[in-house]
Parts: C-alpha cells; sequence; structure tokens
C-alpha cells in the first residue's frame, strides 16, 4: 500500500466518524477504485455502518502526483454502493464541491453578497508541516474545545481535519504549496501596520494550512469566533508565519493577541474586519474587508480632511456597531454618535473594494 492510498484510507475513516456523518468509525470501510478528475487522483470508497448493514459509497481527493496532501474533497451522499456507478457518483460528488467553491469564488470577483457566516482564511507556512495532534492540544487549552477527534479513532499524520462546535463546521487542510497567483505577497502590502515584515512573511512561506468555518445555522458572530480560535491555534504553530485573511497578511503575535481577548468577553475586531487606510493630496481613504462574511456591505470614506488615526476609529467604531449590534445601513440616510452628527451614508460602487459599499461622509 502507498503512502498516498493510507492517508486517503486515514482521512475518510475520519472524515466518516465525524458527528455530523456516521457518528463513528465505519464498521467496515474498504478501498473500491482509483480515477483521475481535473489532473487530480481520487479514491474510491465503500463502507457499511454496521456488519449487517448496506455499502455505501464515498470518495477522498484530489491528490497531485505522489503526495499526500490533497484539497479536501472527501464527501458522501450515503447512497448504496454499486461497482457499476461508483466512479460515476463519485466524479458528480466531486464536482458538486467544486461548483460550490466556484461559486463562492465568483461572487467575491464580482463583489456579489458573500454567504453569511462562512469565514476563510490560509495560514502561510514556512514548511509544508501540520501536526494536527499540537493543533488539538492549543485549541483544547486555550479554548476547551476538544473531541475534534473521537478516543475510538486514532490518526498519525493528518494532512486535513474536520469538526464541528454547536453545530458550525470547521476544517483545517495543508496545502503543499504557497497561496496561488501571488495573492499573499500582493495584497500583504496593505497592512500598514507591519508592511515590511507582512511583506516577508508572505514572500518566505512554501505552503499554507486552508482554514474555514461554515456558521450553518448560528449566528454569523459566533461562526466569526470560531474562526478566530481556530486560527489562533494554527498560528501557534512553530513553522506559521503569519496569516492571509480580510485581504491582508496579519503576523502571529497581533492576531493572536487579539484572540485571546474574546478570553475577557471581548470582540476580536481586528481579526475579523480588516480597516484598510491610505493618504494622498486629496485627503484620507480606508475601506474595511471582512463585514460581508455578517452579510454587511463593506465600509468605505474617501477623501476625508481628518485625520488618519480620526477615520481609522470611526471605521472600527462602524464596524463593531454592525457586528455586535446587528445594525443595518441604508443608503440615503444619515450616521452618527450624537444629535448634531449626521454624516452621509450612500451606497456605490466600490472605489477600494470589489463590488458595491457603502460609503460614509465623514
Amino acid at each position: 500500500m502507498t503512502a498516498q492510498e493510507k492517508n486517503a484510507i486515514e482521512v475518510m475513516e475520519e472524515w466518516l466518524s465525524h458527528p455530523q456523518e456516521l457518528g463513528k468509525k465505519p464498521a467496515k470501510l474498504a478501498l473500491a477504485g482509483t480515477f483521475e478528475l481535473h489532473e487530480l487522483r481520487y479514491y474510491i470508497f465503500k463502507f457499511k455502518k454496521s456488519l449487517l448493514g448496506g455499502w455505501k459509497v464515498a470518495v477522498c481527493g484530489g491528490y497531485e502526483g505522489d503526495g499526500v496532501g490533497h484539497c479536501g474533497h472527501i464527501f458522501s451522499e450515503m447512497e448504496p454502493y454499486d461497482p457499476a456507478t461508483a466512479q460515476e457518483k463519485c466524479e458528480a460528488m466531486v464536482e458538486k464541491i467544486r461548483q460550490y467553491w466556484m461559486d463562492r469564488a465568483q461572487e467575491e470577483e464580482e463583489g456579489q453578497e458573500h454567504p453569511s457566516g462562512s469565514f476563510v482564511g490560509f495560514v502561510l507556512l514556512s514548511t509544508p508541516v501540520f501536526d494536527a495532534e499540537a493543533f488539538r492540544a492549543v485549541l483544547k487549552a486555550d479554548w476547551g474545545i476538544e473531541d475534534t477527534e473521537g478516543e475510538e479513532n486514532p490518526r498519525e499524520g493528518g494532512e486535513a481535519i474536520a469538526f464541528s462546535v454547536d453545530g458550525m463546521m470547521a476544517t483545517v487542510g495543508l496545502m503543499e504549496s504557497k497561496v496561488p497567483n501571488g495573492e499573499a505577497e500582493y495584497w500583504a502590502n496593505s497592512n500598514f501596520m507591519t508592511r515590511e515584515q507582512s511583506v516577508a512573511a508572505a514572500q518566505s512561506h512554501q505552503a499554507h494550512l486552508l482554514v474555514a468555518v461554515l456558521g450553518g445555522e448560528a449566528a454569523p458572530l459566533e461562526a466569526g469566533k470560531l474562526f478566530v480560535k481556530v486560527a489562533a491555534a494554527c498560528l501557534k504553530a512553530p513553522n506559521a508565519l503569519g496569516i492571509y485573511d480580510c485581504g491582508t497578511v496579519w503576523l502571529p503575535e497581533p492576531f493572536i493577541q487579539s484572540a485571546m481577548t474574546m478570553q475577557e468577553g471581548e470582540l476580536p475586531l481586528t481579526d475579523l474586519v480588516f480597516v484598510g487606510l491610505f493618504q494622498n493630496e486629496n485627503g484620507v481613504s480606508s475601506w474595511t474587508n471582512g463585514l460581508r462574511s455578517f452579510g454587511k456591505e463593506e465600509l468605505e470614506i474617501v477623501n476625508s480632511s481628518h485625520t488618519p488615526s480620526e477615520v481609522y476609529d470611526l471605521m472600527m467604531n462602524i464596524s463593531s456597531y454592525l457586528i455586535q449590534e446587528g445594525a443595518v445601513l441604508r443608503d440615503g440616510e444619515t450616521l452618527g454618535y450624537s444629535a448634531k452628527q449626521k454624516l452621509p451614508i450612500t451606497r456605490s460602487q466600490g472605489v477600494c473594494v470589489d463590488g458595491q459599499s457603502m460609503k460614509i461622509g465623514f
């Protein structure tokens, strides 16, 4: 058995053992075939929930070459296993997963509504190593989150894990390559607080962890907090360089410091929403990145005559207000912190963000 086949069996067993799937190890699990799709290798599995039950079909992949890093396409619709149709069913499941993520990427590119309650970030790594057991230990010690893997389902050398917390699904997967298209290197420049260090971290990363949380029926804020906890635990790894998230690159220390404020009941706002800032001869401009995960429009202030610190503070205060109070800004209305202050709100095509944004006249 190859290392890749062994990894696929371990990953499939762990996924099926998840509480939202079988809730325990399958009674039987067997590798039933393999196929190539989109230049990646996938493994067909058949499994039984009980010894007397029927065989079901599942898929795991995709693997590139002989490596053990996969792209997280692990799924089963609990349909009966039929050797004549197994590959067809598995290909359909893979295409369904791929289409979901392509749709999300297209929404981002076109500035369409971001799925509320979904959070995704990329932890930049100096080496392609993910110590799942160390991650679980930190998650339990810092946040009291455990049972991410049942005692009856031990696993070594894991490259990806998935677990649920209060109905929310979290995943952490190792990608043995840099973030595609030079995105992390480019957007690291937007972090005016630690620009040089953020750019250096992005340029030197060799692999990354894809960290995602899907909130399901939970409130977006609870999903956001879980994302921050999971990401902060990943950032405590010795090979973690930073995290590419919300359109910038944060270094481990400031991200973790913000996350730890949750232990005192505070909101880790800077880990959830990035406020960009720049100044030119026309004034100070600012934008947010992250509010769409809460079902809100991103904010912008364009060519303000106020100081950079005043603009930044206002954007952070409004972001906190929108997230914690569930407030809604409407085109044509005003916003203010006193009876006299009336800042006009205008919804229009974004200047520094894709799609529409709420412009605050300040």
